[in-house]
């Protein structure tokens, strides 16, 4: 996870009283389900990372925004922002159920339970099982001597 967005996203899921700084117990219970979440949990939270406005949809500018700071840009495009546009409007396609031209938490729940790649559909937020079991090897490991 390298993208300034990102980051900035999942810092504010987090971040659950919004007052710029993450308390212990926000750590902790974030890392809970950034590690070991439910799919409940998850969808949740990645729900919030790509709800931009927190408004409680993902529009299509929102899902443009996302998707433009994570895919590579290839330099032989002429106009990279067509592509990320076509990747839109098929994401639209794909998981906007109710057909109102934006992602409810609903829409977006349908979508993963019935494909979970779609889980992070619009950029990378959550650890790959290897990073994760390395992280908790890691912090939990066992320190005291036998």
């Amino acid at each position: 996870m390298t993208d300034d967005m990102i980051m900035d996203r999942v810092f504010h899921t987090f971040d659950r009283d919004n007052d710029n700084c993450i308390s212990v117990v926000e750590w902790v219970e974030g890392l809970s389900v950034f590690l070991r979440g439910t799919l409940e949990e998850r969808i949740k939270y990645c729900f919030e990372v790509y709800d931009l406005n927190g408004d409680g949809y993902i529009s299509r500018e929102e899902m443009f925004q996302m998707l433009k700071n994570s895919l590579l840009k290839q330099p032989s495009e002429e106009d990279p922002d067509e592509g990320i546009k076509d990747l839109v409007d098929i994401a639209l396609k794909k998981m906007d159920y109710d057909h109102d031209g934006k992602l409810s938490f609903t829409d977006f729940e349908k979508a993963v339970r019935d494909e979970i790649l779609l889980l992070e559909a619009f950029g990378p937020c959550l650890p790959d099982i290897k990073s994760s079991m390395a992280f908790e090897q890691k912090t939990f490991q066992d320190t005291r001597k036998l």
